[in-house]
């Protein structure tokens, strides 16, 4: 299981999630330079834990366990894996 980035974080870029992350499984950081090019965050499904420690510290609510993803937004499992390959 994994947690997942989604739409809410498009444009935003905040974080605070990758400060808090045990694993260092969200990417990109500010040092990398594909961060200026991406539109959001990634959480890598394969390095995830599902400790839960970047949910509450998303300021816009852009994160949520696989079991809670809502409908709408079932694409950002794939996005977020894609960002990985």
């Amino acid at each position: 299981m994994s947690y997942w980035i989604a739409e809410p974080c498009i444009g935003t870029k905040d974080t605070a999630c990758v400060d808090v992350c045990p694993v260092d499984c969200i990417h990109p950081t500010q040092e990398e330079e594909e961060f200026e090019e991406v539109e959001q965050l990634y959480i890598d499904p394969d390095t995830c834990i599902d400790c839960g420690a970047c949910e509450p510290a998303c300021p816009v609510t852009a994160i949520f366990p696989d079991e809670e993803l809502p409908e709408e937004w079932d694409e950002y499992r794939d996005i977020n894996a894609e960002f990985y390959l």
